[in-house]
């Protein structure tokens, strides 16, 4: 059966207060849009999109869609939600037809594809999961609300993509004019079709309404790391040449402190550390320069969804002195890291001449982040 997609993105965003459809806000190098219309390519399922959105939106949208591989009909949407995926349903050639919400960016392929296969069988396919809050019947009198406990058996929040047999859907449309009793699809089905199919939805396939909801979870990190000083070495520290007679050895260019950072980055993600990324064996990264690395983990946590917010770190060395040097290393780091420089901090300590640094053997460096996880993988 050929296959089509109607992504709802009418909305104007009133709700979440940007000024703009929240759809076309950044997550840190991803829209809303963007995630979803991936997730949908990825299912393989897919034969044709049908975006309802404003005119004012259709060239943002289509300019995504384009960088995605993909050519959608785009419909201007209604006033409501349900005009918006009736004026969609108008353009639709498939024999099934999948409705999402694109404000619903964390859909899986996997449930795109269950939803498919189970309206291809048995009609429709409604992504829902079981609710785990109590659940309370409630009337609303004069002196207030008042409420009983009802069984959470049985009972699912609904979500999508709502997916059904083209035929039976526009049949559930043409049915009523009145569609403000339903808030979307499946209850719309239900009354002049009959009972919808539960397929498994997601807690991750939240719906994005206010700003609230687009608020990142913040993550720290933490990174050591220590090399030796020898003779005939470039001392390398944030990318910026120090001079001294010495400088540190290693497998790259053993820059320290960028190392340090490095690892705390990737621990604020749970990716593990540089050890694991660039191995010592491997003759791809010897010599190589850290901050083409710290490029490398900041391509990682990007595809993890993951911002850096601050960075601090403290370089423990005898010798040489480094204030001067402070901030041109400081300036360097935020520009590699797309920081302010505000948000990147540095100090310098001696160890009093105790340890292997103390002796002047090697320089050690402890490095702090924040890193916000923006969407999940």
């Amino acid at each position: 059966m050929k296959v089509s997609a109607i992504i709802a993105c009418a909305g104007s965003g009133l709700r979440a207060g940007f000024g703009f459809n929240k759809l076309l806000k950044d997550l840190g190098g991803v829209t809303p849009i963007e995630k979803c219309l991936s997730a949908f390519i990825e299912s393989g399922v897919i034969d044709e999109f049908i975006i309802p959105c404003r005119k004012e939106d259709e060239s943002a949208f289509k300019e995504i869609a384009l960088r995605l591989g993909v050519s959608p009909k785009f419909v201007e949407g209604g006033s409501t939600r349900s005009l918006s995926v009736k004026a969609g349903l108008n353009a639709v050639t498939g024999e099934v037809v999948v409705i999402h919400d694109g404000a619903r960016p964390f859909v899986s392929p996997e449930i795109i594809r269950s939803s498919v296969s189970s309206a291809e069988e048995f009609g429709s396919g409604v992504a829902a999961i079981p609710a785990v809050d109590t659940i309370c019947d409630c009337e609303v009198s004069p002196d207030g609300v008042f409420g009983r406990n009802s069984s959470r058996q049985g009972k699912y929040l609904v979500q999508t993509p709502q997916t059904f047999k083209t035929e039976l859907i526009k049949k559930a449309y043409s049915s009523t004019d009145d569609y403000s009793r339903f808030t979307d699809e499946s209850g719309l089905f239900a009354e002049f079709i009959g009972k919808f199919r539960v397929i498994d939805g997601s807690y991750d396939n939240v719906k994005l309404t206010y700003k609230k909801d687009f608020a990142p979870s913040l993550r720290c990190g933490t990174g050591f790391d220590l090399h030796r000083l020898v003779e005939g070495r470039k001392l390398i520290l944030g990318g910026v040449e120090i001079p001294h007679d010495k400088g540190l050895l290693g497998h790259s260019d053993a820059d320290v402190l960028t190392h340090a950072i490095m690892d705390a980055l990737l621990s604020s993600a749970a990716l593990g550390d540089i050890g694991k990324h660039f191995p010592d064996t491997d003759m791809r990264y010897k010599g190589i320069s850290s901050m083409k690395l710290l490029d490398e983990v900041l391509d990682l946590l990007k595809k993890s969804g993951y911002k850096p917010v601050n960075v601090t770190a403290v370089i423990m060395a005898e010798k040489p002195k480094l204030a001067k040097y402070v901030l041109r290393i400081r300036e360097n780091l935020a520009a590699a890291l797309a920081l302010p420089l505000g948000d990147v901090g540095l100090t310098c300590t001696t160890l009093e001449g105790i340890g292997t640094v103390g002796r002047e053997e090697g320089i050690a460096v402890q490095a702090h982040c924040l890193t916000e996880k923006l969407w999940e993988k």
